[in-house]
Formats: C-alpha cells, structure tokens, sequence
C-alpha cells in the first residue's frame, strides 16, 4: 500500500482537500495520477470552486504581459525574479496578431485579428475555440461599426459568459443601434439579447471592465450627449444600467474603466490642466463611495497624457503597480512618487492583465490540451531540438522593487 492510499484510508477526505487546495494547480495535475479518489475529488467542482476562493491572495496573482511586437508571458507575485513564456491557442501565424479580451477566475479571453475568439486557462493549459458567431444585422444608413467584448462569470447559473456588443451609428445625427450575442461556456452556444439602450464610446478601449458580477464600458445617453456615463451590463440578470461618474471630475476630461482586485475604477485625464485622477468605488452601486486615491501632476512617460491602468494594489494601500504606456511603475500613495519595475533586460511596450491560478475547466467538444512541449512552440516528435533550442530561454532574471514580495 502506497503513501497516497493510506493516507486516504486513515484521513477524511474534507481534510485530503484542505490540504490539496494549498497546492498549485501544475502540482495538482500531477497527484490526479496518484488515484482514482484524487483524481475524482481534485476534478470535483466544489473542489475547483474552494481551491479558486483559497488562491485569490496577492501571492497566487500572476501578471500576464504581452509584447505588441509578439510574445506572451507570466509573472508570479511570489516569486517576481523570473518571468516564464506562454504559447497561445492560436497557429503560429496568429500568435502575434490577437487581444487579450479579458480575465476571469483563472480564464483568459483572446480574440485574433481573424475574430477568432479563445477561452484559455494557461494553468492547465487547456483551450476552447467558440463557435462562429455571425453579425446579423447590417443597417444602411449606419456605416461605422465597432465591436465590444467582455468576459465574465454568473454566479446565479454557475456559468461563464462572453458578451459581445457590435454597434452601428453614422456619420450625423442621433442614430446608433446594437446587436448583442452572449456566449455560454456551459453550453457551447452563443444567444442574441436585447440590444443597448446606451451609446457606448470606444476611446481607450472596448473590453469591459468585470466589476460586481457586471461588465462595465463608458458610454452615454445618446452619440451627441456631452455628459458621460458608465454602462454597466449585468452578467445574471442581463440587463443593463447606468453607473453615475463621481461629482467632481470637472472641466474637460477622457474617461477610461478598469478594475482592481474586484472594483471599479475610473480614470479620468484632465488634459487642460495635466493631471491624471484615479478614482475607485468602495461600495458598488453607491456614487457616494467614489474615493480618488491616486493624482499624478507629472507624467513619468515621454507622452503628454499617457494612457494609464492601475493593476493592483499592495498590501495596506501603501502603493500601486500601474501600467502607463505599455511600462510598468509602482506608485507609492505617500510619497507620490513612480519607480520604473524591472531593467534593460524588461521587456517594453507590453499589455498586461492580472490572473490567478485554477482548475476552471473548459469540458466539451472544443476543450483542447496544449503539450507542454508545445508550450514553447516546439513539437513532442521534435523534444530534444526543443530543449537545447529553448531551455535557456524559459526563465530569466528581471529586478523587481520591494513591493512586489510582500
């Protein structure tokens, strides 16, 4: 009798998980080799479901960043020193050219310039392609068309949707209609909705912010409204309403959304008078709890309003790890000051999104695992060129501010 077996002879098996829920996910795909009851209980659902609740901590946070120019790559919090290189599920000839949509629970949303659209977990390394989804409606008189993405997970269904919003409007007027298809990971099928009542404005991005259970974008009333708002399009019950900016963003400013560790944010450029607030909601819902945190008068990059994404904060509210132009800064909220992350070495102009490790799975027809020699992009019928080609390329040494370990 083996180690494994009489452990799970003599222990519970709500003890064996709460053990097991500690572990990484690349160490937990190896024990669900060890027996048919770990394999049973680390595939189980609620299993999947505690070990997620378990890991969202500042430790478990990866930072996922893409160069423009091509490449993919993962950082761990704990361990900031090295940074490992990710293969997309996409041919090679479409690795380079694809968005990172969104993130979710451990799931990567990627749409290629084909409008190829994935659903990735880079912890197991699994992928699924979803189905075609053509735009049906085509008006005449509305030529000027964009495309909206978010991704997101409804707790009431135990789903993950991505919803799709492609507006039309024209050149004058007041014009402007939507068609609205959510994909369901649950049963592979994409479903068309009611359209937007709101105008969405696509000026520093058109992926939802994923806030309370809702995907939120700036938008307005109407395509010639002055006053901005923020759409919000709620994932359980698939409606949609309006979130009121905070009172005191005054004079003449561009409003972009993301959030942070699950709030919402808004950052506001004021280009009259050179400032940059960042503002979060404490209390969702509530325009009282808007609280600006973050007011940078002197831009750190050579652009004059750079386009600036607050990733995470560190314990304490002491700093900020913000993304502004493509670079990666800390921002210490005390002294007001932004220390550049990383060398010569670091790699520039990246696109970056936080994830956290899990065992989310993509089950279904199109669910596909990536080889771990591919993960590379080498072939398992070519592993020895792939090794001396790549095995010094895997991890490299990067400088990282104190910050980043805590």
């Amino acid at each position: 009798m083996t180690n494994s077996t009489m452990a799970s002879a003599f222990l519970p098996y709500d003890i064996i998980g709460g053990i097991l829920c500690r572990l990484r996910v690349k160490d937990l795909l190896r024990l669900r080799c060890v027996s048919k009851a770990w394999c049973c209980l680390i595939d189980d659902p609620g299993f999947v479901k505690f070990h997620l609740s378990h890991f969202k901590t500042n430790a478990n946070l990866s930072l996922i960043l893409r160069i423009r120019c091509g490449g993919l790559f993962s950082i761990r919090f704990d361990s900031p020193q090295t940074y490992q290189m990710l293969k997309p599920p996409f041919d090679e000839s479409d690795e380079e050219g694809f968005d990172i949509l969104g993130s979710c629970n451990g799931l990567l949303g990627l749409v290629s310039r084909k409008d190829e659209i994935s659903l990735w977990n880079p912890s197991t390394r699994r992928s699924r392609m979803l189905p075609t989804a053509r735009i049906m409606f085509s008006p005449r008189r509305l030529s000027f068309r964009v495309i909206f993405y978010g991704l997101g997970y409804d707790p009431i269904s135990d789903d993950f949707k991505l919803v799709r919003l492609v507006q039309f409007s024209g050149r004058t007027g007041e014009l402007f209609a939507s068609e609205v298809k959510v994909y369901s990971l649950k049963t592979n099928s994409w479903r068309m909705i009611k359209d937007s009542p709101f105008y969405l404005k696509a000026l520093r991005g058109v992926y939802g912010a994923l806030a309370n259970n809702a995907l939120h974008w700036v938008g307005s009333e109407k395509p010639s409204d002055t006053r901005t708002i923020i759409v919000a399009f709620d994932l359980r019950t698939e409606e949609y309403r309006a979130v009121e900016l905070p009172d005191c963003l005054g004079g003449k400013f561009c409003v972009s959304l993301y959030d942070m560790r699950g709030c919402l944010c808004v950052i506001a450029t004021h280009w009259e008078v050179g400032v940059i607030d960042i503002w979060i909601m404490k209390e969702y819902g509530v325009k009282e709890s808007w609280i600006k945190f973050i007011s940078i008068q002197q831009f750190p990059c050579s652009y004059l309003f750079p386009n600036v994404m607050p990733l995470f904060h560190f314990k304490n509210w002491e700093s900020v790890l913000l993304n502004i132009d493509g670079e990666m800064f800390v921002y210490n909220l005390r002294s007001k000051w932004a220390n550049k992350l990383g060398n010569e070495d670091w790699p520039t102009s990246l696109e970056t999104e936080i994830m956290v490790e899990s065992l989310v799975p993509l089950n279904g027809n199109g669910a596909t695992f990536d080889n771990k020699d591919e993960q590379h992009g080498g072939k398992k019928r070519r592993r020895k060129n792939t090794k001396h080609q790549h095995g010094g390329k895997k991890r490299r040494m990067i400088s990282c501010p104190r910050e980043l370990t805590n």
